[in-house]
């Protein structure tokens, strides 16, 4: 395969602001889909079941549509970005509304095959 073929997986509309998930997502980037699934079951924060879900995703796709070997893969790129927002009010004072923005994420996984010395 070429130099830097990579493999995704988008899970969109995540309803959890970005930066939240930004907090998980930097803990993975870089480490081999194993690691970084190992990683996540073990950190506490709800973030880290989208961002599983989703390197999960990433991995599945490039062993039955490539037929990479999930040993080898690593996570090239991830990525949260902000997703739409739900404009919701609330009642305050003096008859005025207070404005609740109910925040969605995009993650974005790329996964590609490590390249090893030995091959050949």
């Amino acid at each position: 395969m070429a130099d830097n073929f990579e493999v995704r997986a988008v899970e969109k509309y995540i309803r959890m602001s970005s930066r939240k998930v930004r907090l998980v997502v930097d803990l993975i980037r870089g480490k081999g889909v194993d690691e970084a699934m190992a990683l996540l079951k073990m950190t506490p924060k709800d973030a880290a079941r989208a961002v599983e879900k989703a390197v999960n995703s990433a991995a599945a796709n490039a062993t039955q549509n490539f037929g990479l070997n999930r040993a080898d893969l690593y996570i090239s790129t991830i990525k949260s970005d902000q997703g739409p927002s739900l404009k919701r009010v609330k009642a305050g004072a003096r008859g005025r509304y207070k404005p609740i923005l109910k925040r969605s994420a995009h993650i974005t996984v790329g996964v590609a095959e490590r390249a090893t010395a030995a091959k050949g």
